[in-house]
């Protein structure tokens, strides 16, 4: 699809510098473009093309989801920034979202290094307004709602500009560490001596079991073996503590599968699993980006293993893997589980926009915002988000018709 231009120039009302904007909807025709400039961009690995290509190509096209990609380039040629957004049906309308939003742990642009000298402090949402109309000048991407959630303070060294918008904290926050050293010294300043004993006699229970490896799979049987367990491992998990299982929806397994997989992306991607006694104790995914680990999926056996915490020990491993790897930063991505704040510094808050883009749209707007919210409350009371949980286990028992303790998970556990 051919692009077509709208030119913002500076002047008394915008008070921006001249940006050309070009929307795209074609992701096959952006591709060169878009490898291209992430190379050099800030940016998370959610907004890498690889990530994003292999969403729509199995989930977003089954769901009609319409890619609406705003590029922002100088008066000179040079791109400023990638805006991966979309525009998808909802039974309330249709909403401006991020492309992959609900799948992203990190929805984001994809700004160039001299983003932030380029355009002054609070200009970008002055150019807001524009890149609205530029994107709603294609009759096939009309939408009422604007919904653009998960989004981190910092983009890379720079400033979000999409918080110069009105937003609100998202109901989850997100967990990192900082990675330094060797595996063994990173690790003791982590952890205090009781939770290394403690951690030393479990291991060598597992050990006891059988012997323990940490494996990555190379050929493509091992790797659709493993993934196959870890989907089977995250579902009884899920089932147990009442969640909805994500692999039921369409397109979610095919997606992970094909990260995992093909050629194209398995240099972003690291399958692992902790094998104990010749029986598979624990399962991830992970993700590798400019210098960090994003860990994205991970199970472990809820049977006789999982008394010895065997997600914990393939954690380590994940760990001892990334600082091998030269990685300087380990992510926990989104979510509130004790084990993330047990190794993280310190939550990294996100937020949500949300807006009526037609005045009906603020029946939808509004509720959708008190509901982020509640959500946000819930989660941030102990006692309300200790409610919750129990009471969606007991729930998730009575379905599944599982054992009470197949649920549970230690403190300290990986998920």
């Amino acid at each position: 699809m051919e692009m077509r231009d709208a030119i913002i120039r500076d002047g008394a009302k915008t008070a921006v510098p001249d940006v050309r904007l070009s929307l795209e909807r074609d992701l096959t025709t952006l591709e060169p473009e878009w490898c291209a400039f992430e190379q050099r961009a800030d940016c998370t690995v959610f907004q890498s093309f690889g990530w994003l290509a292999t969403w729509h190509r199995h989930i977003g096209r089954h769901k009609g989801v319409q890619p609406a990609i705003v590029i922002g380039r100088e008066a000179g040629g040079d791109i400023l920034f990638f805006l991966p957004l979309s525009v998808e049906s909802r039974h309330l309308g249709r909403r401006l979202t991020w492309l992959g939003s609900g799948t992203n742990d990190y929805n984001a642009p994809l700004l160039a290094p001299d983003f932030s000298a380029a355009l002054a402090p609070r200009k970008f949402a002055s150019l807001w307004p524009a890149i609205m109309e530029r994107i709603r000048s294609d009759p096939a991407l009309r939408f009422d709602l604007i919904h653009l959630e998960r989004m981190p303070q910092r983009v890379g060294s720079q400033a979000n500009p999409f918080l110069e918008l009105p937003v609100t904290i998202h109901p989850s926050g997100a967990y990192l560490t900082h990675l330094a050293g060797d595996w063994d010294s990173f690790y003791a300043s982590r952890r205090s001596s009781a939770t290394r004993k403690r951690d030393r006699r479990k291991r060598k229970h597992l050990e006891e079991l059988g012997g323990v490896s940490f494996v990555t799979p190379e050929d493509q049987e091992e790797l659709a073996r493993s993934f196959d367990t870890l989907v089977a491992q995250k579902t009884r998990s899920f089932a147990a503590r009442g969640v909805p299982n994500m692999f039921r929806r369409t397109g979610c397994a095919d997606f992970y599968r094909s990260l995992a997989m093909n050629a194209a992306t398995r240099p972003i991607v690291h399958l692992s699993r902790l094998d104990v006694g010749g029986q598979t104790a624990a399962v991830s995914l992970g993700l590798t980006f400019r210098g960090s680990y994003y860990l994205v999926l991970s199970s472990y056996d809820v049977g006789e293993l999982s008394r010895f915490s065997p997600g914990s020990a393939h954690l380590h491993e994940l760990m001892r893997h990334a600082i091998d790897a030269d990685c300087t930063v380990f992510d926990f991505t989104v979510g509130d589980e004790p084990y993330k704040r047990d190794w993280s510094e310190n939550e990294s808050m996100l937020f949500d926009h949300v807006s009526a883009a037609r005045p009906y749209a603020a029946l939808v707007a509004l509720p959708l915002l008190g509901s982020i919210r509640l959500k946000r409350a819930i989660k941030q009371t102990d006692v309300l988000w200790g409610m919750f949980n129990k009471a969606r286990a007991f729930v998730g028992r009575l379905v599944s018709g599982g054992p009470a303790r197949a649920g549970s998970q230690p403190r300290g556990e990986a998920p």
